[in-house]
């Protein structure tokens, strides 16, 4: 359980999308003027990478990874097909792109017009790829082993993307009151914004999330000191004789 919650929280706050990797920064720069318009899209990546995520490691695990073909005939267990990872995931994530602009179109036209060009750019957008490149390095070196953590994995980098969107929309919203100097107006001030907003997720960095594995550990009681007993001394009765000192008479 703690595995599950370490990794989303890092993927959330420290390994953020946006604010770690400067992944997707077109769409995100593009759409968050409005936070209505900022939610939608953040809920479609989002949607997109929860679904391509898991799929693709499944098919990395078994088709793509060298020795995955073994379960299918054991003649195809040294095939590596590795290489054809890029061209497989794009492929799976262009497919459910057209699958969320779809039902976009269908249930919320206005959402669909507002996004425009950059909701069939999720296609393209360079963190869904990221997501599903990264979960295959750390498929490879062990840190995730299952498709639980890949989906967890998923759906906190979805929704730490979505976070950054809707903040900055929030804030943009609010500079249309504020008298911004004139050359920084526009992507000037979106990117100091950007970078100033980057600076405080960097301070997520240090949590010690290894501590949530931690087992408290057991309290020892040492036990308390044997009373040595002394054995009991008689006492000793010593007999001072009185030594009479005569007393010397000095004559001056």
């Amino acid at each position: 359980m703690f595995e599950y919650i370490n990794i989303f929280l890092k993927s959330m706050f420290i390994d953020n999308m946006v604010f770690a990797y400067f992944l997707g920064m077109c769409s995100y720069l593009a759409v968050s003027k409005k936070v209505s318009t900022a939610i939608g899209l953040g809920i479609a990546v989002t949607f997109v990478l929860v679904i391509s995520a898991p799929l693709n490691y499944l098919i990395y695990k078994y088709v793509l990874e060298a020795g995955a073909l073994g379960w299918l005939d054991p003649s195809l267990k040294d095939m590596d097909l590795s290489f054809l990872n890029l061209i497989i995931f794009i492929a799976v994530v262009a497919t459910l792109v057209q699958l969320v602009e779809m039902i976009v179109e269908k249930f919320s036209p206005s959402l669909y017009n507002s996004l425009g060009i950059f909701l069939p750019l999720i296609a393209v957008n360079c963190a869904i790829l990221g997501g599903s490149l990264f979960m295959q390095l750390r498929v490879d070196t062990g840190t995730y082993q299952n498709i639980g953590h890949v989906t967890t994995f998923a759906l906190s980098s979805g929704i730490g993307w979505l976070i950054a969107i809707v903040a900055l929309a929030a804030i943009r919203e609010k500079m249309e009151y504020s008298n911004v100097l004139a050359p920084l107006r526009g992507l000037g001030i979106t990117f100091i914004l950007t970078g100033l907003m980057a600076v405080g997720f960097m301070s997520f960095g240090g949590i010690d999330l290894n501590a949530l594995n931690k087992k408290p550990e057991a309290k020892v009681e040492t036990p308390a000191p044997a009373a040595v007993e002394t054995p009991a001394v008689d006492s000793v009765q010593v007999a001072v004789d009185s030594v009479k000192v005569d007393s010397t008479q000095v004559v001056k």
